[in-house]
């Protein structure tokens, strides 16, 4: 049997939900993953095999803003050089046919070191998290990581458009459910108009909640509030049904009929493809979850206007998207492994 590492990103769960699709459709092979954090939550309760071994560094958020981002950008060039040495340990002993890298580099460099062939899923070619003198630093770590993606095998890129030399673009990558809207309305007891309220697998959201908590509190309507704080928040929220942390966040959104979420790409994904109307708030100053809002209509601002976002959605079709991004995806692995 063929056997990969699949090595995924523990900063947020949208990492690990896009990867949990792709393998969803592997046949033949056998998938050892190695994460941390609430990353490596979700897979042991789904029963994956998984090596819960990084511990990625915190952003740093007040009032929904991220600060000192090049304090967070040092400390992630510290967590990087851990990841090395962890990987390099995995992968000797190992010994896969192939490393698969959810926006780890880390692995990526040992096994492009030890000529093992790789695949990187990514959905981001280069960082802008700093400016002034910070920057210089964060564009030689680009460099770095422009040169580590050219080496790869493959690149598979979750978006629509063409490929380009090793990069893939498959589409949107989105876990898929067997159980119709209806069902899983029945299964959450979702029986009148419910707003899902998520924030990812950090504490950084806590702000997000609180101000949704408190607009919706304010609608004269029959509404159902129904709170996915994540892992990493302890905070108690009154008066709301809080499923804290939750390893099958895209049926909740297919059967919800508003979601209010921080800007994470693969909720984006889930949402758009489960058809739910939406509200992204990104965190101001994370240029990637401000990118992903902007191409969504929203930018941080969007916050104070919460109240006349949340009726206009409450009343917005719903327009569900099939996207095979997953599948195809797969696709490209499997035949690597030929």
């Amino acid at each position: 049997m063929n056997v990969l590492s699949f090595f995924s990103s523990p900063i947020g769960l949208g990492h690990v939900t896009r990867d949990i699709a792709i393998v969803n459709n592997f046949e033949n092979i056998s998938t050892n993953f190695v994460t941390g954090s609430g990353a490596a939550k979700i897979l042991k309760k789904l029963d994956y095999k998984v090596q819960d071994v990084y511990s990625p560094p915190s952003f740093i958020i007040e009032n929904g803003t991220l600060k000192n981002p090049a304090k967070w950008l040092w400390n992630y060039y510290q967590y990087y050089r851990d990841c090395k040495n962890i990987s390099e340990k995995i992968l000797q002993k190992d010994k896969p046919n192939l490393v698969i890298s959810d926006e780890d580099f880390a692995s990526l460099t040992i096994a492009q070191e030890m000529k093992i062939p790789t695949v990187l899923i990514t959905d981001v070619l280069e960082t802008h998290f700093t400016k002034g003198i910070a920057s210089f630093i964060e564009k030689k770590m680009n460099k770095s990581m422009q040169e580590i993606i050219k080496k790869c095998d493959t690149v598979i890129f979750p978006e629509n458009g063409k490929d380009e030399n090793n990069i893939k673009r498959v589409g949107p990558i989105v876990r898929q459910t067997n159980s119709t809207r209806e069902e899983l309305r029945k299964k959450f007891s979702f029986e009148k108009k419910t707003i899902i309220i998520s924030i990812g697998g950090t504490n950084a959201g806590v702000f997000l909640i609180e101000k949704a908590l408190e607009v919706i509190s304010k609608i004269n309507q029959d509404i159902k509030i129904v709170l996915v704080s994540g892992p990493a928040v302890n905070k108690e929220f009154k008066n709301v049904k809080n499923l804290g942390f939750v390893d099958n966040l895209h049926e909740l959104i297919f059967a919800a009929d508003v979601i209010i979420s921080l800007a994470g790409k693969s909720t984006i994904d889930e949402a758009n493809a489960y058809g739910t109307p939406s509200i992204f708030i990104p965190i101001k100053g994370h240029f990637e979850q401000e990118d992903n809002a902007k191409e969504q209509g929203f930018v941080f601002e969007d916050i104070n206007r919460l109240e006349e976002l949340v009726l206009e959605k409450l009343e917005t079709k719903r327009n569900q998207v099939n996207t095979d991004g997953a599948k195809i995806a797969s696709e490209i692995i499997q035949k690597l492994m030929v």
